[in-house]
């Protein structure tokens, strides 16, 4: 199986790239405060690829282990090297999980199903950096 994408330069330093499920989206570099394309940086775009993809296992997992949290969220920060080209050594993704009664047990088998088996973006990340996870409970 093979994903393919097709990425058009639109203006100045923005392109818009296509999607296997349909959509596009902008990614570049703007120098305009109030940039039209809003368009994502490529790099910062791949921290946002790696969280969606261990969320997307998360909630699966959690859904199928009959867990529950009112709200979950995903922060990634990557740290890049000084030397070009510059590609992020280490990235840390940390799990915010809120609710009244969250069973840190399964949420936390969720999570580390995603980062060991499941999550295909996290095991490129880890090619090339070293990843650190963790995982947080807010009542």
């Amino acid at each position: 199986m093979a994903d393919k994408v097709t990425t058009v330069w639109k203006e100045k330093m923005i392109f818009e790239s296509d999607n296997p499920s349909g959509s596009s989206f902008n990614l570049g570099v703007s120098e305009e405060d109030n940039d039209p394309y809003k368009s994502l940086r490529p790099k910062a775009a791949m921290l946002s690829a790696l969280a969606a993809c261990s969320g997307l296992d998360v909630v699966s997992v959690a859904e199928k282990m009959k867990t529950e949290f009112s709200d979950f969220k995903i922060e990634v920060v990557g740290e890049l090297t000084d030397e070009h080209p510059k590609i992020y050594h280490t990235v840390t993704v940390d799990y915010h999980f809120y609710g009244s009664d969250l069973d840190e047990k399964k949420i936390t088998k969720a999570v580390n199903l995603s980062v060991e088996k499941y999550c295909g973006v996290m095991e490129m990340f880890r090619q090339f950096s070293k990843v650190e996870t963790k995982i947080n409970f807010h009542k």
